[in-house]
């Protein structure tokens, strides 16, 4: 088949590493796949994969924009020399630019709900989710189905997969150490979340329970990798409190293997999430996890048994679940392990691979049949 892939950039973030983790899964099984979109700090990922790009102006977050009769125009030149078998939206405004590429070409589409929408006039006027909708989690199907009225019949749970065999390298000792020393680490447990630096994701909660934490844990550190618009109000939060001396931001990475090779708890402190990427990518890695019960991230965390489900916006209980880890060492490896099985077994990304290829399948035979 020959399969776009839609998305409105290619910077970090759990879409954009959906599109290209999935685009290399597809290709690797024989496929013809291209993503369109805006670009971004990961194109380059697609050169490693042999993965082509088109160029669109997309970087919009309006749906009437009209840059999306630009990109239009834009995807049916290019159709002229490459026209994909199937079109997958991944956001919002690729989706209404989906639809409109398909009234002009009537090539089928389909999308991905990577989260949760209100249902404002916008989502109810442009509901345009295509022929069949995947949600990444449960939580997701149900958001669709209740709050978004997409009907039943059309909503395929596939949830997201990551490429397990990445975590299988060891990161050796050495490459710890170094890691540490250019980022300052010292001694002490590390606790750490990785997660672009938005509200959405409560890292200030994260911070308060680490007030509390240095209290039993004095050598405890905590590492934060991300960017985005909330990294002043976290670094304001973080002298106001005086965890400067302990407390380390860094940039977002394509390989996050490094980061969470030193790590002894993985902290996911979010006030809303489809399902938790960096979890699965966290547990994959052998690394123990606490997260808050919100969304999807139930689907992955079994409380007590692959980690802490923990209240959202609860400083306390953050605290009570990361400093448990901390002291059993013995329990903290029997999560991490079960953690990681669970992985592999549900999770992998040939597994997601696999059932969006037949989901594709699925909507060509229907059109064919029309």
């Amino acid at each position: 088949m020959k399969i776009l892939l839609l998305t409105t950039h290619l910077d970090f973030g759990g879409i954009s590493i959906y599109c290209i983790s999935l685009a290399k899964a597809l290709k690797d099984r024989g496929h013809d796949v291209r993503i369109a979109s805006n670009g971004g700090i990961l194109l380059s990922e697609l050169d490693n994969y042999g993965v082509g790009h088109i160029q669109l102006n997309i970087r919009t977050k309006s749906e009437l924009s009209p840059l999306l009769w630009k990109s239009r125009i834009r995807l049916t030149k290019a159709f002229k020399d490459w026209r994909p078998d199937v079109l997958h939206a991944q956001t919002r405004v690729t989706q209404v630019l989906a639809w409109m590429v398909y009234k002009k070409t009537r090539i089928p589409y389909i999308s991905t709900c990577h989260g949760f929408f209100r249902p404002h006039f916008g989502r109810k006027l442009f509901g345009f989710w295509g022929k069949k909708v995947i949600a990444i989690s449960d939580a997701v199907r149900e958001h669709l189905v209740n709050d978004l009225k997409v009907k039943k019949e059309k909503v395929y749970l596939i949830n997201n997969g990551i490429d397990i065999k990445k975590f299988d390298t060891i990161v050796t000792e050495k490459e710890k150490k170094a890691y540490k020393s250019r980022i300052g680490i010292k001694s002490g447990p590390v606790a750490g979340i990785i997660a672009r630096l938005s509200p959405v994701k409560g890292h200030k909660y994260l911070l308060m329970a680490a007030k509390e934490l240095l209290k039993q844990f004095p050598n405890l550190e905590i590492l934060i990798i991300g960017d985005g618009p909330a990294k002043k109000e976290l670094v304001d939060m973080v002298m106001k409190h005086g965890l400067g001396r302990c407390t380390y931001i860094e940039e977002s990475t394509i390989d996050t293997r490094l980061p969470l090779s030193v790590m002894d708890v993985f902290v996911l402190s979010s006030i809303q999430e489809g399902l938790g990427l960096s979890v699965l990518e966290a547990m994959a890695a052998g690394v123990p996890v606490v997260g808050s019960n919100v969304g999807g991230v139930y689907s992955l965390i079994k409380d007590g048994q692959t980690g802490f489900l923990v209240p959202s916006k609860d400083p306390p209980a953050l605290t009570i679940a990361i400093a448990k880890l901390l002291s059993d060492k013995n329990l903290a490896l029997a999560m991490a392990s079960a953690a990681k099985e669970m992985v592999k077994e549900k999770f992998s990304l040939e597994v997601m691979a696999e059932k969006v290829e037949a989901l594709y399948k699925e909507a060509l035979s229907e059109k064919e049949k029309a």
